[in-house]
């Protein structure tokens, strides 16, 4: 979430026109996170999230993301349903670009997860899979392993102007990983950003999550890898056992892992944080000027790469339950 484009009042009023939402009472943009443009809408009937879709996002996924959050709203997982207006519409257009009004989701996230908040967010990602069961839509990952290389292409100077030698490092990294990427592993729907800024919690308890616009149909145990690299990692770079163990039982006291899907964990985690790292890299340098956001450090995700390369099987350790 972030403001690149700026919504007039004249826009917005055309916008709502066409919905059952009532006049806006307070409108302004949350400069948070680095993909879409977010609003946070107040109006006569309640508040809202109005979400313009950035040139990451292909258009063409829209509707995948959005009867998902649909789905999933209506199967029991607490996660914020998209408005339609009074033609049945969820994609609209606002400031030249598609957007969709989605419901408010109450909720904190957290800065610093403790161990409890971990074991409460794998139980959240494990309700969110199961409840994606029967989704009839199907979304391929395109930041999955086989985008890798070719995300890279491009990037090598760059990475070296971080770290001299990392680009080396990180290609010997991508070669592994298409070497030895499992296979077979059972896959569903996948959140596949399912950090602590997109999960909440109410009285230290799981009740939410949002930002569904990386989701995809992908192996359930890499979306359980992208959480413990996003979890289980202390700001120092140190890798916590201890929460990840708490991730891992809360995931699996509603959906146990298979014996090949625990195997594969190290390895996951391993690409999930050469995905992030990736896309870091690139936004590191690619963020439009005067944007309202930050671009995230790339270099967390190459210190999280390092833990992985260094211990091989650290998470064969962590998932011991």
């Amino acid at each position: 979430m972030a403001v690149y484009t700026d919504i007039t009042d004249e826009e917005l009023a055309a916008l709502l026109a066409d919905f059952d939402l009532g006049a806006p009472l307070a409108f302004k943009g949350i400069a948070e996170g680095v993909s879409n443009s977010n609003f946070l809408l107040e109006t006569e009937r309640g508040r809202y999230i109005l979400t313009v879709y950035e040139s990451r996002t292909n258009p063409d996924d829209l509707p995948f993301f959005l009867e998902l959050m649909r789905w999933l709203a209506r199967h029991g997982y607490p996660s914020a349903e998209p408005m339609a207006d009074r033609q049945g519409r969820l994609i609209k257009t606002a400031g030249g670009k598609p957007c969709a009004i989605t419901g408010f989701l109450n909720g904190l996230s957290v800065r610093r997860p403790t161990v409890a908040h971990c074991r409460e967010a794998g139980a959240g990602l494990a309700a969110l899979h199961l409840a994606g069961e029967g989704f009839p839509m199907r979304r391929e990952n395109d930041l999955g392993q086989a985008a890798w290389a070719g995300m890279f292409a491009g990037l090598e100077d760059a990475a070296d102007g971080l770290k001299p030698g990392l680009a080396k490092t990180i290609g010997a990294d991508l070669a592994m990983l298409a070497e030895r990427w499992p296979e077979g592993l059972p896959t569903g729907v996948c959140h596949a950003d399912f950090f602590p800024d997109n999960v909440f919690f109410t009285g230290g308890k799981f009740s939410g999550a949002i930002d569904f616009y990386f989701a995809c149909t992908d192996a359930f145990a890499y979306d359980v890898a992208v959480a413990l690299n996003a979890w289980c990692f202390e700001a120092d770079g140190s890798f916590n056992i201890t929460a990840a163990r708490a991730l891992l039982a809360g995931y699996e006291g509603l959906r146990a892992l298979s014996d090949a899907e625990r195997a594969a964990l190290p390895l996951l985690a391993h690409g999930a944080a050469m995905r992030f790292f990736l896309t870091r890299l690139y936004d590191w340098g690619a963020t439009p000027a005067g944007a309202l956001v930050k671009p995230k450090d790339p270099l967390e995700y190459e210190r999280k790469l390092a833990v992985h390369r260094a211990s091989p099987d650290l998470l064969v350790c962590g998932s011991q339950t």
